[in-house]
């Protein structure tokens, strides 16, 4: 009895540590501002699948001519993800379709992009939108900005 105890003691505070440790990390990623809530499908067809395959919900944080991208359900302290500004051209925007309203937050904009000739798709709110739009267009004098 008293080893089960234990056991389920300890259980408990590996989850308690594990849910603090998600607490945590997430944080010391938003500690420096400038982070939003977005989605990113990574290396996505032409024409892409509306079933709601390949998203992974994260983080994003603004960092100078950069956007580093963090899983959310990661302990990772590195961005899974780096997308330079001057790289980042926009291929348009749409509404989720079909099973992705699913698998993304209720009010997120799907924004298509090409990233060193890697496509991806980036799901975020409306105001997250208009601030990473203005912030690609805000780019110093001389580089180069490619939005639609």
């Amino acid at each position: 009895m008293v080893l089960a105890l234990t056991v389920c003691g300890i259980v408990v505070a590996l989850v308690v540590l594990g849910l603090f440790l998600f607490g945590l990390r997430r944080r010391l990623i938003q500690r420096s501002g400038g982070t939003f809530d977005c989605s990113l499908r990574w290396d996505v067809a032409d024409r892409p699948d509306a079933g709601g395959k390949g998203w992974s919900y994260g983080v994003a944080r603004y960092n100078g001519d950069r956007i580093e991208w963090y899983r959310v359900f990661s302990y990772a302290v590195r961005p899974r993800r780096v997308l330079e500004r001057a790289l980042i051209e926009v291929a348009g925007r749409r509404l989720p379709e079909g099973e992705e309203e699913l698998a993304l937050l209720s009010d997120a904009v799907v924004l298509a992009c090409i990233h060193q000739g890697t496509r991806l798709e980036l799901a975020m709110s409306e105001d997250a939108l208009t601030g990473f739009l203005a912030w690609l267009e805000a780019a110093p004098p001389g580089q180069r900005v490619n939005v639609a």
